[in-house]
């Protein structure tokens, strides 16, 4: 799909990203990766925050550990490290510089990730358990490509609108959608912090895969639930597409999770584009897009949906994070592990 990404013009890519402990965390589970593929360079030196898109494209990922203990930290690390590296290994090998290879290898970077965290975990008992969520984009030519596993979130600021283009694997994201919630209801809920999946505490894992086309002047901002339960979608928007110093912004953003009581880390990493490389408008609608990987690529399965009408009560509250396995099949029951966080 897309074909090859052969456009000569040039795209812009400016980025930067930070995280914080928040105020009242005593270690930071979050991590993030900023990574001009073409170049081979994860870093925030100054050519890799202002750097024009070469053809093997670009990576941001975010994520946010849990398990208790250095057990998070280790699992967050693992995840942007392995899928950095993974996908530089695999994506530098192709010769067929497709938007079709280069969405089948991200999926891929973020399964290896998973299988390592979960294989460490189980030869390390002290952290087994752990995991972590993950939300990686991978910019190719005119077009995102976005990874989820997890509640982390990626939103594309156009026109002054922020619009989430991933969908949360949470409880609360089920129920909003089998209308048993709406989503102020879901906002407010005490088991708002109950995820489905996560990378590591199983040996597989399903990743949702999307895309989003680009236009001159996006913003991308991704982030973890430390700030994005604390600041509402307009506010992203106000902030991140009118503040033209990335750095900034990213300050404000993580000040404003923090004046509201910054109960967890909070991380956001923040990218603009512009260039002749890209349109001045489209006709495409910004949002969850399902991206069809083609039959001799691997496939992506849907995350599990929870159906039934009464959610579960959590058996611990405060600083609990809690992962949900579902079990496939008719009739199936869910299990649930409460991961410390």
């Amino acid at each position: 799909m897309f074909g090859r990404p052969s456009n000569p013009k040039p795209i812009r890519v400016r980025v930067f990203g930070k995280t914080d402990l928040g105020k009242t965390r005593d270690h930071n589970e979050d991590c993030f990766l900023v990574a001009d593929l073409t170049r081979g360079d994860a870093s925030l030196k100054p050519d890799v925050r202002e750097h024009e898109l070469g053809p093997r494209g670009t990576l941001l990922v975010v994520a946010d550990g849990m398990g208790g203990a250095a057990a998070g930290e280790v699992a967050s690390e693992m995840a942007t490290k392995t899928i950095y590296e993974q996908l530089k290994k695999s994506w530098g090998e192709e010769t067929e510089l497709t938007a079709q290879r280069f969405a089948a290898r991200l999926k891929e970077a973020v399964e290896t990730a998973n299988g390592h965290i979960h294989a460490y975990a189980k030869a390390h008992p002290e952290v087994r358990g752990m995991g972590t969520t993950t939300t990686a984009v991978g910019v190719l030519a005119d077009h995102l490509y976005l990874t989820q596993v997890g509640d982390s979130r990626a939103y594309l600021v156009r026109d002054g609108v922020a619009v989430q283009l991933t969908k949360d694997q949470s409880l609360m994201q089920r129920l909003v959608e089998a209308g048993e919630l709406t989503e102020e209801e879901a906002a407010q809920s005490e088991r708002r912090n109950i995820i489905l999946q996560a990378l590591g505490p199983d040996p597989k894992v399903k990743v949702d895969l999307t895309f989003q086309d680009l236009r001159r002047g996006d913003v991308l901002v991704l982030c973890s639930d430390g700030l994005s339960g604390l600041v509402k979608k307009e506010e992203i928007a106000a902030i991140a597409g009118k503040e033209q110093d990335l750095a900034t912004a990213c300050d404000k953003l993580i000040a404003l999770a923090n004046d509201r009581g910054g109960p967890d880390n909070i991380t956001v990493v923040i990218a603009r584009f512009e260039g002749d490389g890209l349109p001045a408008e489209s006709a495409e609608q910004a949002g969850h897009q399902t991206y069809p990987l083609i039959d001799t690529e691997t496939s992506t399965e849907p995350v599990p949906v929870y159906k039934g009408s009464k959610p579960p009560v959590p058996a611990r509250k405060a600083r609990a994070r809690w992962l949900i396995l579902l079990l496939a099949g008719a009739g199936a029951a869910a299990l649930y592990l409460a991961l410390a966080r």
